[in-house]
């Protein structure tokens, strides 16, 4: 089974996610989106794979969301879609892929996963998600 995250190295949601991801033992395909974006369909694809509105999917911190007023109810779908796509950034990361569906964030892309983990996770801010037996630990 095939495993791709839309992932930012700068993001320690995303850095964490793909470790849970190599913690099961799958090497995913790595599409490090602010130097390749995806295109409309992908990213409409992506968004109806994880069954989420489209607002879900945009990021607020760190991003021009404010300076763009993408709060303003009036926007459409596919006019927040098309500042995803002039500003990337505002993707909201990770989305891991599998045959499974789609997810984020970290956590709750063990479900998508083929592979139970192999052992134990703790993220880098000190939060154990999967104890030494490959549980997850809730």
């Amino acid at each position: 089974m095939n495993v791709t995250i839309y992932h930012n190295p700068s993001c320690g949601t995303s850095r964490n996610t793909l470790a849970l991801i190599r913690n099961a033992g799958i090497e995913p395909t790595v599409i490090e989106y602010l130097k390749t974006p995806p295109n409309r369909a992908t990213l409409e694809a992506l968004i109806a794979k994880m069954a989420v509105p489209v607002r879900e999917v945009i990021r607020e911190k760190g991003t021009p969301y404010a300076e763009l007023r993408l709060d303003d109810p009036t926007w459409t779908d596919a006019q927040l879609i098309d500042f995803m796509l002039q500003h990337p950034i505002l993707i909201n990361r990770p989305i891991v892929v599998s045959d499974l569906g789609a997810r984020r964030p970290s956590e709750a892309v063990l479900e998508l996963l083929p592979a139970a983990q192999k052992g134990a996770f703790t993220k880098e801010d000190g939060e154990v998600v999967i104890d030494a037996e490959g549980r997850r630990v809730r």
